[in-house]
């Protein structure tokens, strides 16, 4: 890990740097304007104008009309932007129809239309900037602090490397898609972008990551497990399916909700069994040596990665494994995975220094292999601290919430201000809230005593060198939630963003879910499963395991968490599906591409082939030509003197 956190110091702190320059520079732009941009981000008002986003015609919106009950207030604004009929500009129809609004903490509509309405471009690079860094901050919080909460959890909790690869660890890589959708689902009440954002990602780890692997693995004719495929692929399948009759049903009850996540738990369980079984067989038939051939492997990077022959046939799955000497001198398996592996799907996005260097590096899993540069850290050392700087006002705000006790990124400041700050933040989104029954200085007040008390208790009982011992869990749990809390406002503010752009560029918000936000939270799956499966046959069944439990994972977490908070804001009431008729297309082509791999892996021996790429990329590069197609015949494409379906 240290020589992978070298290389990512060396390639990557300049380009850091001059991106974090960037993102500053929006949000001092942002606050110059605030007057018009800033606004609270769960305001009730901040989403009416998503409900009326589901029209596109006249007909239409006499359909939703009857068929919905959606009132004609809410489906009158910003249907009349781009004409803005009565009004000079329109910055002057968003003033008077503030429901116009995409929501989040700033109003990105007013900053386009107002205050770069003689700056058009400026706004586009404003926006494009501001949507990257978004982006970057999902997979951050993921990286750098999510993540380091689940491991610790893990070790905490001593859970077996098995169970931990089931449930915590596809957490940690799929945090970012499964909060995106969450937020779409409860904040934004425009589940379409949540449900698409989803099952478009799985489209592109599936076609894209999957055919780009093979593609570059295809000459070493390396053999993954065939059990471990099919079984995955078997569970994704099901999920689908289900996913599909909740969606030809219309509306899922808070019991469906649960029995959907359950097809999860019931996989969990199921390759936690079978991988204790093997472990147990393994360790019964090699009592006098024992073998790392014979011994299951730590899950590498999710669930799927449980796959090891215990009777050899397969030498190729064989996982690097954290050993350690005893005074027998027969080699033991620690009860706890990697570092690496808990970031090994969002490491891009990772600021994190060298936490230590013991044992082998997984550099070679990585495949990157450059040496030392010594002369980088005197050439560099004089834009360090400029860096450094540029770096703050996206990082401070969440090391000052969001506690930390990896013994490396320890520090009792940050530790005690997040003990204080939590709280106070708390308050602050709390009466971001409409229709609060008390005033607003009452949550401050409970959330100040909170705070000093807690920021107190961190005070008297944590040393200066070190994290503390004993009393972990109230810290892992504190950091385990303030990073959901950080990912829920960051994947609101994303969500909000690309309804600013539907309007913009007259593109229906579901559009946008499928091709940015699925490939924004994809690259991480792109860029890691590649490099690691091009340096060996580990590697391989690693990212190929990967590309399916990954999405699988999303799928039924992401969605089912999703819809069971919807269910359980409606009722007694069922939660309602939008109607969109193109989540059928994807899904038809999701299954076409499962199938694709089910049928041509098995006939080439379990080897990725060049045919199996092709196809996938082939699968791919007709989906999104399809769903261009679909999208302008049903006017999710239209010119911008039109409503936006």
């Amino acid at each position: 890990m240290e020589a992978l956190n070298r290389f990512y110091c060396r390639k990557r702190s300049r380009f850091r740097g001059i991106f974090n320059g960037l993102c500053l520079s929006v949000l001092v732009l942002f606050f110059f304007h605030r007057q018009n941009v800033l606004q609270s981000p769960f305001s009730k008002k901040s989403y009416s104008f998503i409900r009326s986003f589901k029209i596109s015609t006249v007909r239409r919106e006499i359909v939703e009309i009857q068929g919905v009950g959606v009132s004609t207030s809410n489906l009158k604004f910003c249907a009349g932007l781009y004409k803005h009929k009565g009004y000079s500009t329109k910055c002057e129809y968003l003033k008077v129809n503030p429901q116009c609004n995409s929501g989040g903490f700033f109003n990105y509509l007013m900053f386009f239309y107002c205050d770069c309405e003689s700056l058009s471009f400026l706004g586009y690079v404003t926006l494009a900037i501001w949507l990257i860094g978004l982006f970057y901050l999902l997979g951050n919080t993921a990286a750098d602090y999510f993540c380091c909460c689940l491991e610790k959890l893990s070790n905490l909790l001593k859970l077996p490397p098995t169970v931990a690869g089931v449930t915590l660890l596809p957490l940690g890589n799929g945090a970012p898609d499964v909060f995106a959708s969450i937020a779409a689902f409860m904040g934004s009440d425009s589940g379409e972008v949540g449900l698409n954002s989803v099952l478009g990602g799985a489209v592109f780890v599936t076609c894209v990551v999957v055919g780009t692997v093979s593609l570059c693995v295809a000459e070493q004719c390396i053999r993954i497990d065939k059990k471990s495929f099919i079984r995955d692929l078997c569970f994704f399948i099901v999920a689908l399916v289900s996913l599909l009759a909740l969606l030809i049903i219309g509306k899922v009850t808070v019991l469906g909700a649960v029995a959907f996540v359950s097809i999860y738990l019931v996989y969990a369980v199921f390759v936690a069994v079978n991988e204790m079984l093997r472990n147990r067989r393994g360790s019964s038939s090699s009592s006098s040596s024992l073998k790392l051939d014979s011994v299951a492997p730590l899950l590498p990077v999710t669930a799927s990665m449980l796959s090891s022959s215990v009777d050899g046939e397969h030498d190729s799955l064989r996982v690097p494994l954290i050993k350690s000497e005893s005074i027998d001198g027969l080699v033991h398996l620690q009860g706890q995975m990697p570092h690496w592996m808990w970031l090994s799907n969002v490491a891009i996005f990772s600021d994190e220094v060298v936490k230590d260097n013991r044992g082998e590096s997984p550099m070679a899993l990585w495949g990157w292999n450059e040496q030392d540069d010594v002369n980088y850290q005197s050439s560099s050392f004089s834009c360090s601290k400029l860096f450094s700087l540029l770096e703050i006002p996206l990082t401070l705000p969440r090391r000052l919430t969001i506690p930390i006790v990896d013994e490396e990124r320890w520090s009792k400041v940050y530790a005690v201000s997040s003990a204080t700050l939590a709280p106070l933040l708390l308050a602050f989104l709390w009466n971001t809230q409409d229709d609060l029954h008390y005033p607003a200085s009452a949550a401050y007040v409970v959330g100040a005593i909170v705070g000093g008390i807690l920021g107190g208790i961190a005070f008297i009982y944590t040393n200066v060198d070190h994290p503390p011992r004993r009393c972990l869990f109230p810290w892992l749990f504190g950091g385990f939630f303030m990073s959901i809390i950080w990912f829920y406002i960051v994947a609101n503010e994303l969500v909000a963003l690309l309804v600013a752009f539907g309007v913009i560029f007259g593109i229906k918000p579901s559009i946008l879910a499928l091709t940015v936000l699925a490939w924004g939270n994809s690259m991480g799956d792109l860029m890691s499963n590649v490099a690691i499966a091009v340096n060996s046959a580990d590697g391989v069944q690693i990212a190929m395991s990967g590309c399916y439990a990954g999405p699988m994972f999303n799928t039924l977490i992401g969605l089912g968490i999703s819809m069971l908070l919807g269910s359980l804001s409606k009722k007694p009431q069922s939660y309602m599906f939008p109607r969109d008729d193109s989540l059928y297309y994807t899904m038809g082509f999701l299954v076409l591409a499962l199938v694709w791999a089910l049928v041509v892996l098995p006939r080439n021996d379990m080897r990725p082939s060049k045919l199996l790429g092709l196809g996938l990329m082939t699968i791919y590069v007709v989906f999104l030509s399809s769903r261009a197609m679909l999208a302008m015949g049903d006017g999710s494409f239209n010119e911008k003197g039109s409503p936006v379906h």
